[in-house]
């Protein structure tokens, strides 16, 4: 053990820590100028070279009988570099994926359509690009004809394109699995969650939650069709959702606009106010996420990656790029991307196999969105705003439409994704299981006939960017579960409803909070868990309780306007042609 010890106190550990920066460099400076070719080949190479440095550190484990090792930190790291995922592929087929990797997220990240005003249009200087054109277009837009063209276009500069990249890209990413000692890339994606259940632990997690999604669903269509570019939330529409118009809705957009100018400055002080909800709690101050070195505003010189990210550079430099606007909705990214930077802080002193987890960013913004935090902030006006049982209707059903349909969208993504992998879905049959998936799950259909020329999983950021979504899924069920337990430390549950529960300032949340994310991944998550907060199963009751108002708004809603609950199984099979 000793030798297995000082391998990787000496060898392993600086040089890891090293390569770390070196690749989160090159990709930084890619995703911030994808166009240019220079930093994407330095990308390239960079990659193949920690690539090769993490397949040499694998075949030195290899030298280590770890499994009877008594220290358990040496015996887990061991453990962790056992797999190396797609470095194991050989030379030339490691350097065609990376190839594919960077093609596919140029195409999808510089992709524009035409207005829908003028179809036919110079894409350079009339295209409009996803972020934060489409985006918004898609939220706030009432005219059928131009979603509906706008929902097709997007998906054709991107799906037919990427179909047989992809394709191939999975091939070597199983190839890469069998490897590591896995039967497809699904075993090699789940290991970090270390359960023999998970698959059925997410699928019992779903069925816990999906009549509350039912009812939502319910609701929505009986006021209006869906309409946002991949239907995992249906945020955009809450004015013309909300139980009770006249009443406060507790939207700041407004109040933010008003405090921050739209420019560099204004968009520092909006996640300056982010990252002081940390601070009072006794966390660490994260000012240097949004300093010089971030991009935080969308460059008007080049084509980047706009898709919001918390980046870990080394032990003292962490970054946060991000297309920002001044809105609630990248008020609560922005401390979404803060809580990544928090954990990054956090663990900075483990060993490098240690330095990841999950991110404690969402539970975070549940507080920072309450009504009672944005009065004691005064991002509300306390002489404006009137709690009341029909404003606290209208919060809850602001806050169900971002989080409950991302429920159902953030399952199939992967649930899609690991039928590809294991071969249970047929390459020449992706745009029908896809249409399939998503009609099972959220009960949504495309607007227009789909072929298997298209591949419309690919118009989501993540599925190019080879990015796992699970762990959103995941993140979703745990932030209630951890929201619930440090409302008890905060002594604001039970005494008050659970959606009443603010963190702010409270430094016995925080305390019991800095625990959790101190520990990284040294041990087996549900242990921490178990640890922080005294349970180690998942369990969405937290979820279901803190929208149990709102919950029982829909049923008593839908009883009194007699409407249809579910949607019929089949009737997304008129909207694929096959063959």
């Amino acid at each position: 053990m000793e030798a297995a010890t000082n391998y990787l106190a000496n060898v392993f550990e600086p040089q890891a820590t090293l390569w770390a920066k070196k690749t989160s460099e090159a990709e930084w400076n890619y995703e911030t100028d994808l166009l240019n070719e220079t930093v994407r080949k330095i990308w390239e190479q960079t990659s193949f070279e920690a690539a090769s440095f993490g397949k040499h550190a694998w075949e030195n484990v290899k030298r280590f009988d770890y499994k009877g090792f008594k220290n358990e930190d040496v015996k887990r790291q061991l453990q962790k570099l056992s797999v190396i995922g797609v470095a194991a592929l050989p030379e030339e087929k490691l350097r065609e994926r990376q190839k594919i990797s960077a093609e596919m997220a140029a195409i999808y990240s510089t992709a524009k359509i035409c207005p829908f005003e003028k179809q036919s249009c110079d894409l350079e200087t009339e295209g409009l690009a996803l972020d934060p054109d489409l985006e918004q277009l898609m939220a706030e837009g009432h005219n059928y004809d131009e979603l509906a063209y706008v929902w097709t276009a997007w998906r054709n500069a991107t799906g037919p394109k990427l179909r047989e990249m992809y394709n191939r890209f999975v091939d070597l990413g199983n190839e890469a699995a069998k490897l590591n000692g896995f039967d497809s890339l699904v075993g090699l994606w789940l290991r970090r969650y270390e359960s023999n259940t998970f698959e059925k632990d997410c699928d019992d997690l779903w069925n816990q939650v999906k009549p509350l999604y039912e009812e939502l669903h319910a609701y929505t269509r009986y006021k209006l069709r869906e309409r946002n570019m991949w239907a995992q939330n249906w945020e955009g529409l809450s004015d013309l959702l909300m139980p009770f118009p006249n009443a406060t809705h507790f939207d700041v957009s407004r109040q933010l606009q008003n405090r921050f100018k739209p420019d560099l400055e204004g968009i520092k002080g909006m996640f300056e106010t982010a990252n002081e909800f940390f601070v009072s709690m006794g966390l660490l101050n994260m000012s240097v996420a949004y300093g010089p070195k971030a991009m935080l505003v969308k460059p008007t010189d080049k084509q980047v990656v706009c898709h919001a990210g918390a980046w870990d550079f080394s032990k003292d430099d962490f970054r946060i790029k991000m297309c920002t606007t001044i809105s609630q909705n990248d008020f609560l990214t922005a401390g979404h991307e803060l809580g990544h930077i928090q954990y990054f802080m956090s663990y900075k002193h483990l060993p490098y196999m240690f330095r990841s987890g999950a991110n404690p960013g969402d539970l975070i913004s549940i507080s920072m969105r309450t009504p009672k935090h944005m009065i004691r902030t005064g991002l509300v006006n306390e002489k404006e705003a009137r709690v009341s049982k029909e404003s606290t209707l209208n919060y809850l059903m602001q806050v169900s439409l971002q989080k409950v349909p991302f429920l159902p969208f953030a399952y199939l993504i992967d649930a899609y994704r690991w039928k590809i992998f294991d071969g249970s879905i047929s390459r020449k049959d992706l745009t029908y299981e896809w249409t399939k998936i998503r009609s099972d799950y959220q009960g949504v259909i495309p607007p227009v006939v789909r072929t298997e020329l298209d591949f419309d999983a690919a118009a989501k950021y993540h599925v190019p960017n080879d990015v796992p979504y699970i762990s959103y899924f995941v993140s979703h069920m745990l932030q209630f579960q951890l929201y619930k337990a440090l409302c008890e430390t905060a002594k604001e549950y039970p005494a008050q409803h659970l959606h009443e529960c603010d963190f702010y300032q409270n430094k016995d949340v925080g305390a019991q909070l800095q625990k959790l994310l101190k520990a990284g991944s040294s041990k087996n998550w549900q242990t921490i868990l178990e640890e922080t907060i005294g349970q180690s199963k998942m369990n969405a009751s937290a979820l279901l309780e803190f929208f149990a108002p709102i919950y029982e708004f829909l049923k008593e809603y839908r009883a009194k306007m007699d409407y249809p609950i579910g949607w019929p199984k089949k009737t997304f099979e008129n909207m694929v042609h096959r063959g």
